[in-house]
């Protein structure tokens, strides 16, 4: 079965911090092709769309748009806070391999 992204309450704690609702955003998460290991994750702020998935939580959103989805199955979408900075990060388990940067991954 093919279960969608799960968003952790500190990502969506992090989207209320920044007000992305009020502004009519949501946490858009895509992936791509390119990056070092062949995909990699696009991690904007943006409107939701009419085909994409979203996932509600503490009055935010985080969308996913339909062709993402699939490379996105039971993955942890959530916000870390590091000595390289703050940042909303994946935790991907279809990804076979990762880079360092931790925005490219390949399946």
């Amino acid at each position: 079965m093919n279960l969608p992204p799960k968003v952790t309450d500190r990502a969506f704690a992090r989207l209320a911090e920044i007000g992305a609702s009020d502004q009519g955003q949501a946490l858009r998460v895509a992936v791509e092709g390119g990056g070092c290991s062949g995909f990699q994750y696009e991690i904007a702020l943006d409107a939701p769309g009419t085909d994409d998935l979203i996932l509600e939580g503490q009055g935010e959103k985080v969308v996913v748009d339909a062709v993402s989805l699939p490379f996105l199955e039971n993955a942890v979408i959530d916000f870390t806070e590091e000595l390289i900075g703050a940042r909303f990060v994946i935790e991907n388990p279809n990804a076979t391999s990762s880079c360092g940067c931790g925005t490219s991954f390949s399946m």
